[in-house]
């Protein structure tokens, strides 16, 4: 049976411009003479702590102008009006992924699909089988493999050369640190036994100092430079294929980590009235310079396309070893990871950036990495004044006990992504014990202390879907079944707290918050229906949760009711 139902609605529209202004005033300029779009019967949830729970919200245009019971919005309703009758399911606002690679994730759509290769056999079968589909001489990409799904042997070149003799293969582990290359693709990067090691990577190399294949962070990106750029037009149907997916799951808003290609991909996708996600486009930190430029031309953008960003890293990730501590791995004790950026480097980029007032956001995942940035953030801060700056720590996983408080005192988001937790848990502790396991993922001790936390996916590594995110902040349930009470369970959060980390705190990380992330009269109409009410369920069953409707901007850009394979 379903949960809700969209028709047009007919009503009497006498007194209906008074009604509405009335319910909200003139919000921002709107045309409030009627609403476009009403949804009613709704348990809401609005993120607005002077009206949490409403039933019902009115739309006019792309702007939400009233919110309030059924009676305040039916009164509101007239000819033309779109009317959603949700019968008790859950409405909230559009959710916001603060950390995507978004053509890198719609790439992958299309790509061979690795991600739940439990075997090497398996892995080798699936990638043979793709390579059969396509053009001689084509790159195949993208994979997102596991290699402790199979046990934790990692693989090698040897593995796949045979059932790819015409096709390079570059193909990344899930977390995007560490990627297998196939011998042509080695050779298309002139990376052999005589390649020295290169510094913030590592060469993975058999006893004999032979390549296995296997390349981690900056030892990538001779591949990287390699392998052939995609023409615009493919970018653009990678940017609109993600799209489609993450509307898909109630996603309104990515912050995309990317670069100036992407930026341009999106510039043209607006300009062509294409886009149904908005965007946060976000470049490398080591361009500031042209970043500055380009705000200075073109300015920061608008709802649909904002700049302003710049995404550096300091460490590479926990599974591929490459994250920065300041004690060895349990598993390796000669190992330590390592720091992708000379610290120097990294304090001169994000002095520049912050001098020409852009919007600082890196990566730090081991304890060493984010207790350096910490402290890189604090002397850019003394150096240049304070004001509204806003940095950001993505990832933000193992965080020493000693360095929590920083982040509020610092006024630092932790821009964290909760799948992480029940992913990484099932294997985390052999790497690092579980003295640092208690402050890994630290959602709870981090909202606690008054920081601001929130929350993405980073898909391609993750799935995009905020209520598997949701179900990991709330449950921290291992993806493996090891741990039905939480994996370090002092760190849950609520269902109202992960909501919150989705809406109102990813406008806050991108200085939105007065135009989205909240149901309030006045900000952007961005909302997702929920078939059921999250706070009332029990919590391990709010991943079989599913998103009925997604609207952007005032329009109906997912419906599950005409959703392709219905």
């Amino acid at each position: 049976m379903n949960t809700f139902n969209i028709r047009p609605m007919f009503l009497l529209a006498l007194g209906l411009a008074a009604l509405v202004a009335a319910a909200c005033g003139d919000q921002a300029g709107e045309d409030t003479s009627q609403a476009t779009l009403a949804v009613i019967g709704a348990r809401a949830w609005t993120g607005d702590p002077d009206r949490p729970w409403a039933e019902a919200v009115a739309v006019g245009g792309d702007t939400i102008v009233a919110v309030g019971s059924d009676s305040d919005i039916t009164a509101l309703v007239g000819p033309g009006t779109r009317v959603i009758e949700a019968r008790g399911a859950m409405l909230v606002p559009g959710f916001i992924d603060t950390h995507v690679h978004f053509a890198m994730g719609g790439g992958g759509l299309a790509s061979v699909q690795l991600r739940d290769a439990a075997t090497p056999e398996e892995f080798t079968r699936r990638i043979g089988e793709f390579a059969k589909t396509v053009d001689a001489g084509e790159w195949i990409r993208y994979g997102n493999w596991d290699h402790t799904l199979w046990g934790g042997e990692l693989p090698t070149r040897d593995w796949i050369d045979a059932v790819t003799p015409d096709n390079p293969v570059w193909i990344e582990r899930l977390d995007g640190h560490m990627a297998l290359a196939n011998s042509l693709a080695l050779a298309a990067a002139g990376i052999d036994a005589d390649t020295p090691d290169i510094d913030g990577g590592e060469i993975v190399r058999d006893a004999n100092g032979r390549p296995t294949g296997l390349l981690k962070d900056n030892a990538m990106m001779p591949v990287y430079t390699a392998a052939p750029p995609p023409g615009d037009a493919l970018i653009d149907r990678q940017m609109l294929a993600a799209m489609e997916h993450v509307a898909s799951h109630g996603v309104t808003t990515v912050h995309d980590m990317a670069d100036f290609a992407s930026m341009a991909s999106y510039r043209r996708l607006h300009a062509r009235g294409e886009m149904i996600t908005r965007v946060y486009s976000v470049v490398p930190l080591n361009e500031w310079r042209e970043l500055r430029d380009t705000v200075a031309e073109h300015g920061p953008g608008d709802d649909w396309l904002r700049v302003g960003g710049l995404k550096g890293f300091m460490d590479g990730s926990l599974g591929s070893h490459t994250a920065a501590f300041f004690e060895p791995f349990t598993d390796a004790p000669d190992d330590r990871g390592l720091l992708i950026n000379d610290l120097d480097d990294m304090r001169d980029w994000v002095s520049g950036a912050d001098e020409a007032g852009l919007h600082v956001i890196i990566h730090a995942i081991g304890d060493r990495a984010i207790a350096d940035l910490l402290d890189i953030y604090l002397d850019v801060v003394e150096a240049h004044g304070e004001r509204d700056r806003r940095f950001r720590i993505e990832h933000a996983q193992h965080i020493r006990p000693s360095d929590i408080p920083r982040f509020a005192a610092q006024d630092i988001i932790a821009s964290m992504q909760p799948y992480h937790a029940i992913d990484d848990g099932r294997w985390a502790e052999a790497v690092i014990g579980p003295e640092r396991a208690d402050t890994t993922y630290a959602f709870r001790d981090l909202i606690d202390s008054g920081a601001h936390v929130a929350f993405g996916s980073d898909w391609f590594v993750a799935p995009a879907i905020p209520l598997e995110g949701i179900y990991a902040a709330v449950t921290r349930r291992t993806l493996d079944g090891a741990n039905p009470g939480g994996w370090v369970p002092r760190q849950k959060v609520t269902v109202e707290q992960a909501l919150r980390a989705y809406t109102v705190e990813g406008a806050y990380a991108s200085f939105e918050e007065d135009r989205k992330g909240a149901l309030r009269p006045g900000l952007l109409a961005d909302l997702v229906l929920i078939d059921r009410d999250l706070t009332a369920i029990p919590p391990e069953t709010i991943r079989d949760a599913r998103v009925l409707v997604t609207v952007v901007g005032g329009k109906v850009v997912f419906d599950v009711e005409t959703a392709p394979g219905r």
